[in-house]
């Protein structure tokens, strides 16, 4: 039986991975697609057995997925959903629309684009840690839809924006989910993670990304930049009811990654944490279409070694990046701005994929050099 399920599962996965870049109505209704796929994903895991667990349509799975899109991360150290503040941000544009207009058109006014741009990537990247990653990712969103620049550098300049938040967000537990269920998997021995673990380990690596990505996203702006002198600063006013639709959307958007999240763990229990490292670095890239706070909760252990770890969490955070559904602030970007999942793989699975092998080589060639390997 578990090997139908897998081949079930395997069969959804790839479904989830093909069907949005290949039919336009599935692209432009993704939130209904991966709920879809989510609860066949969950129904068929039910019928799974790995090591005696339970899998499937359980009241904490059904309670989890009512329940987080209301409470999955925080700000400032408080729990906030990112459903509340997507609908709070936008019924706050909606009735100081002119406010928000004009103070942004006043910092293009006095701060040159070609400031802005990086800074705006740097900036948020960096206090993602601190302010969660929903909160960066609607500044982000905000400020990049009013800018007077074209389409296709919005798009770009966001995508690269969300990678630089994702990674970021990754440094402290007030980030991200992600963090937090790392920082309370590692909380005793041997590693005894604090507040400060993650950014400790990891910091190295992503601050210096962070400031490489602003640079990039600079260098991106100067090639997309038409030097079009009508395009002015301005923000749309949506009408009450988009923002409740956008809303709705956000929260079907966060239960379909909670229903594939839960229903592919017989195939991350069974297959994936169970392969080397430099295997596991590789496999982590599905992190681009499923919850990757789900599979650090279901990879990270004080058994790993600090290398292991350092390799799996790294691949984590730079795979939720690539496609829509891999990150909170991808879901909220793409959501305002109206970007699809054919245009966001356009430019996420590229930059993803050139970090990934940029970070293999960072991570692992020391390794295999002081093994004797190469």
């Amino acid at each position: 039986m578990d090997l139908w399920v897998n081949l079930g599962l395997l069969l959804i996965f790839c479904t989830v991975l093909i069907l949005p870049f290949t039919i336009k109505k599935i692209e432009y209704n993704l939130e209904v697609f991966l709920f879809a796929c989510g609860v066949a994903a969950l129904t068929i895991s039910g019928l799974a057995s790995v090591s005696g667990q339970t899998f499937g349509w359980t009241p904490t799975v059904i309670i989890e997925a009512l329940t987080s899109p209301l409470n999955v991360g925080n700000i400032a150290g408080v729990p906030v959903g990112i459903v509340q503040v997507v609908l709070l941000v936008g019924l706050l544009i909606y009735f100081f629309h002119h406010q928000l207009e004009k103070g942004i058109n006043n910092l293009t006014t006095r701060v040159p684009l070609v400031v802005i741009v990086p800074m705006l990537i740097i900036v948020l990247g960096l206090v993602s840690s601190i302010i969660s990653a929903i909160l960066a990712a609607i500044i982000l969103v905000e400020i990049i839809n009013a800018l007077p620049i074209v389409r296709q550098a919005k798009i770009e300049i966001t995508i690269i924006a969300c990678f630089a938040i994702g990674l970021g967000a990754g440094l402290t537990p007030l980030g991200e989910p992600l963090s937090t269920i790392v920082i309370e998997k590692l909380s005793g021995a041997p590693y005894h993670a604090d507040f400060w673990f993650l950014f400790s380990k990891l910091g190295i690596y992503i601050i210096p990304t962070i400031f490489l990505l602003g640079i990039l996203g600079l260098v991106l702006f100067l090639h997309r930049h038409t030097g079009d002198n009508n395009l002015e600063c301005s923000i749309e006013r949506e009408e009450i009811r988009e923002v409740l639709i956008r809303a709705g959307k956000v929260y079907l958007f966060i239960m379909a990654l909670v229903f594939l999240g839960e229903g592919f763990k017989p195939l991350i229990l069974e297959y994936i944490i169970h392969i080397p490292a430099e295997a596991l670095y590789w496999a982590n890239m599905v992190s681009a279409v499923l919850d990757n706070a789900t599979l650090a909760a279901a990879e990270i252990s004080p058994a790993l070694s600090l290398e292991q770890m350092t390799g799996a969490l790294v691949a984590l955070l730079i795979s939720g990046g690539m496609l829509i559904p891999g990150n909170i602030p991808n879901i909220i970007a793409a959501g305002k701005l109206g970007i699809s999942m054919r245009e966001w793989a356009k430019a996420g699975i590229p930059l993803g994929l050139a970090l990934m092998v940029i970070f293999f080589g960072i991570l692992f060639i020391p390794v295999w050099l002081g093994a004797g390997v190469l």
